[in-house]
C-alpha cells in the first residue's frame, strides 16, 4: 500500500504520523459523553479528577507493555501475532471476529464524530426532514463517499485526505499552549473521594467513557517492521513513535480537560464542548480552522478504518479463513466487498440508531479492550515462561507490571460490558461467536493454506491493516531480510512428494453426451464423437427433464436423439437413446452408476443460453455428483467446430495427490488422440508487487517456490516420457485460474484438464473454486476430474 514515493520510517517522528490516527483524534470527542454522565453529581469535578488519572494510569502501563511486544515481534504482526504464538489457532479467530467488529465502529464512531463537528458550525443540520435528521443524510453521503474513495486504491485515498494526523497534533498542541496562557497550569484534582461509594459509579462510568483514547495503541507494535536498521532499533523507533502520540495525548486529557470541564456546558446538545472550549481558547479564525482539521482528521480515520478491513480481509483470504470471492481484489487492486459490507452497516445504523457518537462509544471500547487484555495475557505467559527459564528480578518486576497492565485492560472490559450491556456491549457476544464460527467452517472447507501464505496472511491482516491510512499517507514501503523473519517459518514449501505410479486408465469404454434438443446442447456432438471415433468408446445420448413425464413431450424428444442416433450410427459409432422423466443431474448420476460410463460430456449453456455454472445450473452439479470426468464443451454462437482436434492438452497440477488423479487420464488422452501435454503449476506465493509490504520476503518464498513446482513437474514429465508422450512443462502466474486461462490461449491449446473440490450449493457460491473460474473465463473446452478427498 505505498503512494507516491516509497521509502521505510527513518525516525519515531515519522512512524507518529504513520500511525497516531485514532489516538490522536479520541481527545476531539471522548469528553462529551464523559461530562454528560458526571454533570449531575455534586463531586464532578473530584470524579472528573479520578477518572482521568486512572485512565493515565492505564495508558502508562499498557504502553510499557507494548514496550515488550515490540521487542519481542518485529514482523509487523504486533499483539495479535503474539497473542497466537501464545494461545494457538483459537486466538486468530477472535482477534479477527473483533478485529473486524472494531473496524467497523472506527467507522461509526469517527464518522458520527465528524458530523458533530461539522453541524458545530452549521446547526441547522440538527433538523429534521420527514422525521430524518439532515446531519444523518450528511453522514450517510460521506459514509458512501468514503467508500468509494478507499475502493479507489489507497493512493486516491490519500491525495483525498492528505497528513491529517500531523494536523489533529498541531491542533492538540495549540489547544494545550494556548489553555496554559489563558488559565496557567492546572492539572485535574486527584482526591481518592472519587472511589467513596457514592461517586465509584460516576467516577468508573466516566473512565469508561474516556477510554477510548486508548484505540489505535496496537497499530505501533504493527509499525516496528518499517523502520530502517537492526530490530531493536526498530523498536526503539517504534515506541518512541507510540509516546510521541500517547503523551500527546494524556498531555490533552491532564492540560486541556480542566479547561474543557470548566469551559463548555454538556448540555448544550448543538455545539459539542470540545468545539466550545476551542472557540473560548484558541483567537479567531483558528477554532475555525480547528474545526476543518478535526473533520479532514476523522474522515481520514474512517478510511483507515475501511482499508484496514481490506487488508484484514486480505490476510484471512489467505488464510483461508473467509472465502476468496469476499477478498477479491477489484480493478484497483483493493478488496471492496468488505468495505461495501462496512459502509451498508455504517449508514444502516446511522438511518435507525442516529449519528451520536455516544451511541457508538461503548462498543468501540470493549472491542479494543478486549484486545488489549489478550495481550496483556499474552505478554504475561510469555514472561512467566521466560522466568521460569531463567530466573531475574528484571523479569520478575515485568511480569508484576505486566500482569496490572493485564488486570487492568480486563477489569476495564468486564465495567465496560457491565455498564453499557444493554446500551450495544451485548452484540460482541452475538458477532464474536458467529464470526468464529464462520472463519473456522470456511477454513475447514478450503484446508489449512500452505506455511507462506499463512504468515503472509498473517502479515496482511495485522501489520497493513495497521497502517490504515497512515501507511498511505507516508508511503511506507516495509522490507525484511532474512534476519527478521521468524524462526518458525521455513522458508520453502513443504515438499511435494514424489509422484505416485501413475495409475492406468486404458481408455474410454462408455461414454455420455446430454442433449436437450437445443443447438447449444448438440454442440457437444462433434467432441463426443471424435472421442467415440478415436477410441471405439460406446456413446449414449441423454435427455432428461421433468417435463418428460407427458407423452407428448416425452414423444419429441425421443424422435429428436432417434434423429441424431441416425447421424452418429452412420459413422460407424455404437449408439443408445435414454429419455429419462426426472432432473439431469439426478438421471446422469444414476445412469453413471449403473452403467459403469467412464465420462460425461455437457455443454456450458443448455436451452435457456445462460451459463449454467454461473447459475449453480447443470454443469455445476455434475461435477458436484459424479466421481468420473466431466467434459464440458464451450458454446459458439457460430455453432461448434466441425473437426474436434486434441493436438495439445493443459494439464494443470499442483502438487497433490488428488491432483495426481488425473494424470492417468493425460496420459490416456496424450496417447490415444497423439497429443501434446502441456503441464503446468501456479505457485501457491503471490507476486512480491501484490505485497509491498514485504517484498524481498515474498521474492524469496516466491523463487523457492517455483524451485520446488518445476523440480516436481519434472518428475512427472519424465515419468510421462519414458511412454513415449511429448510433455512440457511450465511454472509460471501467481492466480491459478487467470494463469491456465492466458497459457492455455497464448499456446493455443485444445483442452485445459483441470481438478475439482466438486463443490456444490452454498460451498459453490460462498467460495468458488479454480475450475469454476477457468469456465468461465476460457473459451476452451474443459475436462474436470472431481477430487476424491477420501484418497
Amino acid at each position: 500500500m505505498a503512494a507516491n514515493v516509497s521509502h521505510k520510517l527513518k525516525n519515531p517522528f515519522e512512524g507518529a504520523l504513520a500511525g497516531g490516527g485514532d489516538p490522536a483524534t479520541s481527545p476531539l470527542y471522548v469528553f462529551g459523553p464523559f461530562l454528560s454522565l458526571i454533570i449531575v453529581s455534586s463531586a464532578a469535578k473530584v470524579i472528573f479528577g479520578g477518572a482521568v488519572w486512572l485512565a493515565i494510569l492505564t495508558i502508562a502501563v499498557v504502553s510499557a507493555m507494548y514496550r515488550l511486544v515490540m521487542q519481542w515481534v518485529t514482523d509487523g504482526s504486533g499483539g495479535s501475532g503474539l497473542s497466537e504464538e501464545e494461545f494457538g489457532s483459537w486466538a486468530v479467530k477472535v482477534n479477527a471476529a473483533i478485529t473486524f467488529v472494531e473496524y467497523t465502529l472506527t467507522f461509526l464512531v469517527s464518522m458520527a464524530a465528524m458530523v458533530t463537528f461539522i453541524a458545530d458550525r452549521f446547526p441547522a443540520l440538527n433538523d429534521h426532514i420527514l422525521g430524518i435528521q439532515y446531519r444523518t443524510l450528511v453522514a450517510i453521503g460521506l459514509s458512501l463517499l468514503t467508500g468509494w474513495l478507499v475502493n479507489r486504491g489507497p493512493k486516491m485515498a490519500a491525495r483525498a485526505f492528505g497528513p491529517a494526523t500531523l494536523g489533529v497534533l498541531i491542533l492538540l498542541w495549540m489547544m494545550i499552549i494556548a489553555t496554559v496562557i489563558r488559565t496557567g497550569f492546572h492539572l485535574p484534582v486527584f482526591s481518592l473521594e472519587a472511589f467513596s461509594a457514592e461517586n465509584l459509579h460516576f467516577t468508573i462510568g466516566g473512565f469508561v467513557r474516556i477510554l477510548a483514547v486508548m484505540t489505535g495503541i496496537e497499530v505501533f507494535a504493527n509499525l516496528v517492521a518499517a523502520y530502517d536498521g537492526s530490530p531493536a532499533q526498530k523498536s526503539n523507533k517504534a515506541f518512541k513513535s507510540l509516546l510521541i502520540i500517547m503523551s500527546t495525548t494524556a498531555a490533552t486529557m491532564l492540560i486541556v480537560g480542566p479547561a474543557i470541564f470548566s469551559m463548555s456546558d454538556p448540555a448544550n446538545t448543538h455545539v459539542s464542548v470540545f468545539t466550545q472550549t476551542m472557540d473560548k481558547l484558541l483567537p479567531a479564525p483558528l477554532p475555525y480552522i480547528g474545526s476543518l482539521v478535526g473533520i479532514f482528521v476523522l474522515m481520514s480515520a474512517s478510511a483507515a478504518s475501511a482499508q484496514g478491513l481490506q487488508n484484514l480481509a486480505l490476510g484471512l483470504r489467505e488464510r483461508h479463513y473467509i472465502p476468496r470471492a469476499f477478498g477479491a481484489l477489484n480493478e484497483y487492486e483493493v478488496a471492496d466487498k468488505p468495505v461495501w459490507l462496512e459502509v451498508g452497516i455504517v449508514c444502516f445504523s446511522f438511518l435507525f440508531f442516529g449519528t451520536s457518537e455516544e451511541t457508538y462509544l461503548a462498543m468501540y471500547a470493549a472491542g479494543v479492550f478486549i484486545l488489549l487484555s489478550m495481550t496483556g495475557w499474552a505478554v504475561t505467559k510469555r514472561l512467566l515462561r521466560k522466568l521460569k527459564e531463567k530466573f531475574s528480578i528484571r523479569n520478575a518486576a515485568l511480569i508484576a507490571g505486566t500482569t496490572i497492565a493485564a488486570i487492568l485492560t480486563t477489569g476495564a472490559t468486564a465495567i465496560i460490558f457491565e455498564e453499557r450491556f444493554f446500551e450495544g456491549a451485548w452484540t460482541y457476544l452475538v458477532f464474536i461467536p458467529i464470526l468464529y464460527i464462520a472463519f473456522t467452517y470456511f477454513r475447514q472447507r478450503i484446508g489449512a493454506p500452505s506455511p507462506e501464505m499463512d504468515y503472509l496472511g498473517q502479515i496482511d491482516s495485522t501489520m497493513l491493516a495497521g497502517f490504515g491510512f497512515g501507511q498511505t499517507n507516508f508511503s511506507t514501503e516495509l522490507e525484511m531480510n532474512g534476519e527478521a523473519l521468524p524462526k518458525k517459518l521455513h522458508w520453502s514449501p513443504e515438499p511435494f512428494a514424489e509422484p505416485h505410479q501413475i495409475k492406468d486408465f486404458n481408455d474410454f469404454d462408455h461414454i455420455i453426451t446430454l442433449l436437450d434438443g437445443s443447438d447449444y446442447a448438440a454442440q457437444t456432438l462433434p467432441m463426443a464423437m471424435y472421442i467415440c471415433e478415436s477410441s471405439g468408446s460406446q456413446l449414449t445420448l441423454l435427455a432428461a427433464s421433468r417435463s418428460y413425464e407427458g407423452d407428448q413431450g416425452k414423444a419429441e424428444i425421443e424422435n429428436y436423439l432417434c434423429n441424431v442416433a441416425k447421424k452418429i450410427h452412420a459413422a460407424g459409432i455404437q449408439v443408445n437413446c435414454v429419455v429419462r422423466a426426472e432432473s439431469p443431474a439426478e438421471a446422469t448420476h444414476e445412469y453413471v452408476d449403473e452403467h459403469g460410463v467412464d465420462l460425461v460430456l455437457v455443454t456450458t449453456r443448455g436451452g435457456s443460453g445462460e451459463k449454467n455454472w454461473l447459475r449453480e445450473g447443470l454443469s455445476s452439479k455434475l461435477v458436484h455428483l459424479l466421481d468420473i470426468p466431466v467434459l464440458l464443451i464451450q458454446v459458439f454462437e457460430s455453432g461448434p467446430a466441425e473437426a474436434p482436434h486434441l493436438g495439445r492438452i493443459l494439464v494443470a497440477l499442483d502438487g497433490s495427490v488428488f491432483a495426481e488423479q488425473m494424470l492417468s487420464f493425460a496420459r490416456m488422452m496424450g496417447k490415444l488422440f497423439d497429443s501434446e501435454l502441456m503441464l503446468i503449476s501456479v505457485p501457491a506465493v503471490p507476486e512480491s508487487g501484490r505485497y509491498r509490504a514485504v517484498p524481498s520476503v515474498v521474492q524469496s518464498i516466491r523463487k523457492q517456490a517455483e524451485k520446488s513446482m518445476r523440480a516436481y513437474l519434472d518428475a512427472v514429465a519424465d515419468q510421462l516420457r519414458q511412454e513415449g508422450l511429448r510433455v512440457r512443462t511450465t511454472v509460471t502466474g501467481s492466480y491459478p485460474a487467470r494463469a491456465i486461462v492466458e497459457v492455455g490461449k497464448r499456446e493455443g491449446v485444445d483442452l485445459i484438464m483441470i481438478t475439482s473440490q466438486g463443490r456444490g450449493g452454498l460451498d459453490l457460491i460462498f467460495m468458488g473454486s479454480v475450475a469454476q473460474q477457468v469456465v468461465q473465463l476460457t473459451d476452451s473446452p474443459v475436462f474436470i476430474f472431481p477430487i476424491n478427498q477420501e484418497l
